[in-house]
């Protein structure tokens, strides 16, 4: 998959179905991206919890990057999903605090993970648990933060691609 940026809401977005796979199969670019960084010590499962946890906080608070919903041939209606791809990144706690520090230092949309969400049981004891612990001090397991291209690239010097 092919995966570049261009502008959001560009009408290009819907012939080409965001992701470069439409239109004769020409790559469709992102002014912005979206990216989760996860700390590379997870296990399987904490990985795929994370990931989902913190790109619903992205699409909550950042309408415009939601697309429309989608239906089947059938008539079948589903949700709406992203505009364009999220890209999964891992590094080390030192990459995840570092990635944290300057994502909050350039003011981008960011939703964090700390370890200690992995044992709380609901969202008002998820925004407690962080609310007891200074932003330098957070255990953070993950992070997604969205924003323009280059700036989120920035974020994430020293990750790499999960794989």
């Amino acid at each position: 998959m092919n995966i570049e940026t261009k502008h959001e809401g560009d009408e290009n977005d819907e012939r080409a179905g965001g992701y470069g796979t439409g239109g004769a199969d020409a790559p469709v670019r992102f002014d912005t991206k979206i990216a989760v960084l996860l700390r590379d010590d997870l296990e399987t499962w904490q990985r795929l919890n994370v990931t989902a946890f913190l790109v619903s906080g992205l699409g909550t608070a950042l309408p415009e990057v939601v697309g429309e919903p989608y239906q089947d041939a059938d008539g079948t209606r589903y949700l709406p999903m992203f505009r364009q791809p999220v890209l999964v990144f891992e590094g080390g706690k030192e990459a995840v605090t570092a990635a944290h520090e300057r994502a909050v230092r350039r003011g981008l949309p960011t939703a964090v993970f700390t370890s200690d969400l992995f044992a709380t049981g609901h969202d008002r004891a998820n925004r407690a648990a962080v609310a007891a612990v200074g932003k330098d001090r957070l255990d953070l397991v993950g992070i997604a933060v969205h924003g323009p291209r280059n700036a989120v690239d920035k974020v994430l010097k020293g990750a790499r691609m999960h794989g």
